[in-house]
């Protein structure tokens, strides 16, 4: 048999084992990111399809990232692993010439915890682990009690990020303050530095670990989440990188939460998103932040619960008055 038949009959088994190897397989191998190198330069993968009838022989069909279906050789295909050194880059500097920051109006917050469930599910948490919680809070015995939803402060000045010795905890470019579990050691000393209680320690399996088990590590997503290590509110940061409100606030049916960038001095309410001057919000109705005296600086702003549109009732009472009505 000569070389040039004994190459081609090389080429043809090659073929038919990858036709034959599974979906699955194939875009783990092969489109978990998408870039292979092509004649004349890269091809970017999102998906695949096989035509075993229309193939032409030694090449076989992929779909581009901009939908175009291309021929590559067979001899060319190789298996790709994305780049996560330039994802955590990514993760760590955050979007460039932002600001982000968050409003919280009292008076409209009456613990429906709409915002506790979005949160919960988008960063596979458990029902007792919580990003964002509702505290029962009252100013004195003579004041009536109220609702606070309370996220992480991703204050600028940070005392959670001055105390971790790893660098797993860290301040970006837009405000936003996140964790890195691929460096998180466990030692817990931002939980003890954080004035404001707002990180959480796994101390079990997460609850998605199975499904979650062969997914790449998003660190603007905080998934998959690892036992032994810190986590805490996002600001959603991967919504935010799509445009989009973070989870909490779009989830709130009682337009508690705006958001927005201080940079634009622009916030949206999630609820009626409707977009306001941050500036004219906080000084007309005495926006405050946590503890300011403590110099961390918030960038969690809140409005006080003033002519509340509900009255305050515990969880029990008022599903006990939903459920008669």
């Amino acid at each position: 048999m000569s070389r040039e038949k004994k190459e081609e009959g090389n080429r043809n088994k090659d073929l038919d084992r990858a036709i034959e190897s599974s979906r699955r397989d194939f875009i783990r191998k092969v489109t978990l990111a998408g870039a292979v190198t092509v004649t004349g330069g890269a091809a970017i993968y999102s998906g695949h399809r096989f035509e075993k009838e229309k193939h032409r022989e030694g090449y076989v069909k992929v779909l581009t990232e901009d939908n175009r279906l291309v021929e590559i050789p067979v001899e060319q295909m190789r298996d790709f692993k994305p780049d996560l050194k330039m994802l955590q880059t990514r993760g760590r500097e955050g979007i460039a010439g932002r600001r982000w920051v968050m409003v919280i109006d009292l008076s409209k917050c009456r613990n429906a915890r709409k915002c506790v469930e979005a949160c919960q599910s988008a960063h596979h948490l458990r029902p007792y682990e919580y990003h964002i919680n509702t505290l029962v809070m009252q100013e004195s015995v003579n004041t009536p009690a109220f609702f606070m939803p309370k996220p992480c402060q991703h204050c600028d000045n940070p005392p959670c990020v001055s105390v971790c010795p790893v660098d797993a905890t860290f301040k970006r470019q837009d405000g936003i303050v996140l964790i890195d579990n691929e460096r998180c050691i466990g030692c817990r000393f931002c939980i003890a530095a954080c004035p404001y209680s707002a990180r959480i320690f796994h101390w079990q399996e997460p609850s998605h670990n199975d499904a979650d088990k062969d997914k790449e590590y998003d660190v603007e997503l905080n998934v998959p989440q690892k036992k032994g290590t810190v986590t805490k509110c996002l600001f959603s940061a991967d919504r935010l990188r799509e445009g989009i409100l973070p989870y909490c606030v779009s989830a709130c049916p009682n337009g508690v939460f705006y958001f927005g960038d201080e940079n634009e001095d622009a916030v949206t309410n999630g609820t009626t998103k409707e977009t306001v001057r941050l500036s004219e919000l906080l000084e007309k109705n005495a926006g405050y932040r946590l503890m300011p005296e403590l110099g961390t600086k918030p960038r969690v702003y809140y409005l006080p619960p003033k002519n509340r549109i509900f009255e305050f009732e515990e969880g029990e009472k008022r599903e006990y008055k939903e459920e008669k009505a």
